[in-house]
């Protein structure tokens, strides 16, 4: 799942390889859309926001994006082949005279104003990887619901925009709390401490091809996805749940020794088969 670094990397590529560049191909393949036609216009940036993409054209218009589960934005040369995935799978195609951007599996594409960007975006809190970052606001939207799990609240984007389910599983090992914790029971110096340490983990991975809060070389992460692997600090085995609201839960990992509060009684068995994921 591409979380606030990934997307920012996402951002840094299409602005790299569009950004002041006429486009000379433009075909959106979504039926709203099909027959928008942005030739001609010039790409004035791309922006990253929390786990959106926004990419500024010429004339005022704006082409959102979210890569959800498994969406991605492949930079190609010109007489490169295209490798993201089968031609049915493409959502979007960007060119210019020497680079094209294709948009694989794209669960939200839409073209708006630029001036109603705030549809799209505008419900997110702040952005830890964005100029609007504000460590007391975001801290003080996650503690705004006390009884709520720690791992929901960070998951929230408008608690804080760019956390997903990889961060959310290792903040809460760093901070030795499971993530099924009320937010309102996290010791006061640790939920001091929890918006710099998330902001440190997404700036320190932003510019990494792999993924890593352990600093460890073929260690990458502490907990997710390890499941039932031990635990890189006490030898426990990881252990793996769901979390969520029913309607959209997510694998859970935690070490029940170093982690500290309530968690679900029994793990799933399909749990401990998952992949791993940097």
């Amino acid at each position: 799942m591409p979380e606030g670094d990934t997307v920012w990397q996402a951002a840094r590529r299409l602005h790299g390889a569009l950004a002041g560049k006429v486009l000379t191909r433009s075909d959106l393949r979504v039926p709203k859309y099909a027959t928008a036609d942005l030739t001609g216009r010039t790409v004035l940036d791309v922006t990253p926001r929390g786990k959106h993409l926004l990419a500024r054209i010429e004339g005022g218009l704006t082409l959102h994006s979210h890569l959800r589960m498994d969406g991605s934005w492949k930079v190609y040369a010109n007489h490169q082949r295209w490798t993201g995935g089968p031609s049915h799978q493409i959502r979007a195609i960007l060119g210019t005279a020497d680079r094209t951007a294709v948009g694989y599996r794209l669960p939200v594409l839409e073209l708006l104003r630029t001036t109603d960007e705030h549809r799209a975006v505008g419900h997110l809190g702040p952005d830890l990887l964005g100029p609007d970052w504000n460590p007391d606001q975001a801290l003080a939207n996650l503690l705004a619901d006390p009884t709520r799990p720690l791992g929901e609240a960070l998951l929230d984007q408008r608690n804080l925009a760019g956390i997903g389910n990889v961060y959310k599983s290792e903040l809460c090992f760093l901070l030795g709390v499971t993530p099924w914790l009320p937010v309102g029971a996290l010791p006061a110096d640790r939920a001091v401490h929890l918006p710099t340490l998330a902001k440190k983990l997404l700036e320190a991975n932003r510019d990494r091809p792999i993924r890593t809060t352990t600093g460890r070389r073929g260690q990458d992460l502490f907990v997710y996805g390890r499941a039932p692997r031990p635990c890189l600090r006490c030898h426990t085995p990881v252990r793996v749940a769901d979390q969520g609201d029913g309607s959209r839960e997510r694998p859970t990992y935690w070490c029940p020794t170093c982690q500290r509060g309530p968690a679900p009684t029994t793990t799933p068995l399909r749990g401990t088969q998952r992949r791993t994921t940097n």
